[in-house]
């Protein structure tokens, strides 16, 4: 079933689809892709900057830029090259400059990551939600196996662990034998 969206050249792009995956996982794939792509068209534009800049700051090209930047500036400030020096030794002008870039870079790496850690956090919840989904359908597909198998007449072995697989699993339960066997180990530290 073609996307909703979809236009005629992603029709084409379908055609040429991968025949080893299943319809189910490439409509999976392509709803992921959907969603990332809606949620950058989304982004404020303060987030889109501090987003485009983070992104240039974490390339090798700014590094070049900056090396480039403080051979020319030392070499400048020389006197060598007949330019009388406006920053002389210890360079008090370019450490000023370098250190409001650090502030302003760091600020903006600071934004951007806030906003993935807000997108990750949007994930780990989906993730919840369709484990506990799923965890609660297989409780219910195991329930009805055990009522067909008791109404054939197949007996359990004893030593089963299919009673305890057919208990509904609760996450603040979870949670709380987790953090009691945390508790424990690190007791024995």
């Amino acid at each position: 079933m073609p996307h909703p969206r979809q236009t005629p050249k992603d029709k084409n792009s379908n055609d040429k689809d991968n025949p080893a995956l299943s319809k189910v996982i490439e409509k999976n794939i392509r709803t992921i892709i959907h969603l990332r792509t809606k949620a950058a068209h989304e982004r404020s534009l303060q987030s889109q900057i501090a987003d485009t800049i983070t992104a240039f700051s974490g390339r090798m090209i700014f590094a070049y830029v900056h090396i480039l930047w403080f051979v020319g500036w030392i070499l400048l400030n020389t006197g060598r090259f007949g330019v009388r020096a406006f920053d002389p030794f210890p360079y008090g002008l370019l450490t000023m400059i370098v250190s409001l870039e650090a502030i302003f870079l760091s600020t903006f790496v600071l934004i951007s990551q806030n906003r993935m850690g807000e997108e990750t956090e949007r994930r780990a919840d989906l993730d919840l939600h369709i484990g506990l989904l799923t965890e609660h359908e297989l409780t219910r597909v195991l329930q009805m196996l055990d009522a067909i198998q008791d109404k054939i007449g197949v007996i359990d072995h004893h030593e089963s662990e299919l009673a305890d697989l057919e208990m509904e699993t609760k996450p603040e339960d979870v949670l709380a034998e987790i953090e009691r066997l945390q508790a424990i180990e690190i007791t024995r530290r």
